[in-house]
């Protein structure tokens, strides 16, 4: 069961835009309305496969059973790689100054398995599901 990585209300700012190749451009994940220092919640259980600095911005992955992998980011991490984590486990602070973000704070959440990005709304039920050519 997967949750809301964001307390309520929740709203999207940008959805998902699956590229239309590993290498070209689009967006993949959807960003979400938050607020500088928010709370940042694992959506499902899992592990903490990363927690730190990527391009320079502070970034959470989880890996989720039947090989998904969620990511959140900008995210200052209270947790640490191997943490075990229950859907609604706190992962870190939501930091301010997302790029591209037209709020004070978003938090961008993505979803893969394996390689492909996928909607990660569709884990709410919420998403539109697309299948894309391999």
């Amino acid at each position: 069961m997967f949750r809301w990585p964001l307390g309520p209300p929740v709203a999207v700012v940008r959805r998902f835009e699956p590229p239309p190749g590993p290498y070209s451009a689009g967006h993949r994940g959807v960003d979400l309305r938050g607020s500088p220092d928010g709370v940042v919640r694992s959506a499902g259980p899992g592990v903490v496969a990363f927690a730190g600095m990527v391009a320079g911005r502070p970034v959470v992955s989880v890996s989720h059973p039947g090989g998904l992998r969620t990511t959140y980011e900008p995210v200052d991490p209270s947790v640490k790689a191997g943490t075990v984590v229950s859907a609604g486990t706190q992962l870190g602070t939501l930091r301010p100054g997302h790029a591209g973000c037209q709020v004070a704070a978003c938090l961008h959440w993505g979803l893969r398995s394996g390689e492909v990005y996928l909607d990660p709304l569709t884990l709410l039920r919420r998403g539109r599901v697309r299948l894309l050519p391999r």
